[in-house]
């Protein structure tokens, strides 16, 4: 067992104990880490991904989360009770606009609404948004619009607002829609207890931070240049656990930065502070 994770388990005891946590993205990145931390912390995995794995899951469900009747499918076969869903699956920018939009936005949304019904009293949703999604405020036209997109009007959307794989906009796009749809479910499902919130971090060294920089060029460069270091998923995974935990039942609708103060740099000097 990873030592990393043998002190989490030490310094904060077993605060997901007796807890199932549905862990989407589970095979790679921040969804491998979480998956390891749940595990670390008490609680029980159930894995979500298109690639096999065996790693920290009690189960594992492969499917593809652009389709809709793959999800359909995905929803019936999953257990009653969980006591949460880490949406951590996602694609990368490079990866082709349509794929990006169904995947990390509408394929996300589709499946969290639909499980509600199965998840027990008191559940905690966490969302894996990006600071790529930091400049929502200037896209509430574009996001008011995708509120009720669905898979098949994809394409028409993406040419109608040209949410394009062109400079990450289709990327950057999902991670805005995503934080206003996490503050606008704030309530939704209060009087079952059941919260969401998103974590936002910064670049952080998974297999898809070189896409990232790769579409982004002298813009990522310059926002590695002021970072001390990119995050690791070990940075990320403990937040999302807390929230996922019994200590936050009192938080509803945030979008946490975890992102080594990338942030709030953004906003001192949009501010000129």
């Amino acid at each position: 067992m990873d030592q990393t994770n043998v002190d989490l388990g030490r310094k904060f005891g077993k605060i997901l104990q007796g807890k199932t946590i549905i862990v989407t993205g589970c095979a790679s990145g921040i969804g491998l880490e979480t998956a390891k931390t749940i595990k670390e912390l008490g609680g029980d995995v159930i894995g979500v991904d298109i690639n096999k794995t065996t790693q920290y899951v009690d189960e594992l469900y492969r499917a593809d989360l652009s389709d809709r009747r793959t999800i359909q499918a995905l929803i019936m076969a999953l257990p009653m009770g969980a006591n949460g869903i880490a949406n951590i699956a996602g694609l990368p920018p490079t990866a082709p606009a349509e794929l990006v939009l169904k995947v990390n936005l509408v394929g996300l949304k589709f499946f969290t609404e639909n499980m509600i019904p199965k998840l027990a009293d008191g559940a905690s949703i966490v969302n894996l948004a990006s600071l790529a999604g930091f400049g929502w405020p200037q896209s509430i036209d574009q996001i008011k619009a995708s509120y009720d997109l669905d898979f098949d009007e994809v394409p028409e959307f993406i040419r109608k607002y040209g949410v394009s794989s062109d400079g990450g906009r289709s990327y950057f796009f999902t991670k805005e829609a995503l934080n206003v749809w996490t503050i606008l479910n704030r309530w939704t499902w209060r009087d079952r207890e059941i919260r969401m919130n998103a974590i936002s971090p910064g670049p952080v060294d998974t297999p898809i931070l070189k896409d990232i920089i790769e579409t982004l060029g002298e813009r990522a460069e310059e926002d590695m240049r002021v970072m001390d270091r990119p995050g690791h998923p070990t940075d990320i995974a403990p937040v999302v656990a807390f929230l996922l935990s019994d200590m936050t039942t009192w938080i509803r609708g945030a979008i946490i930065p975890v992102d080594g103060g990338m942030s709030s740099h953004i906003l001192c000097n949009m501010h000129k502070l």
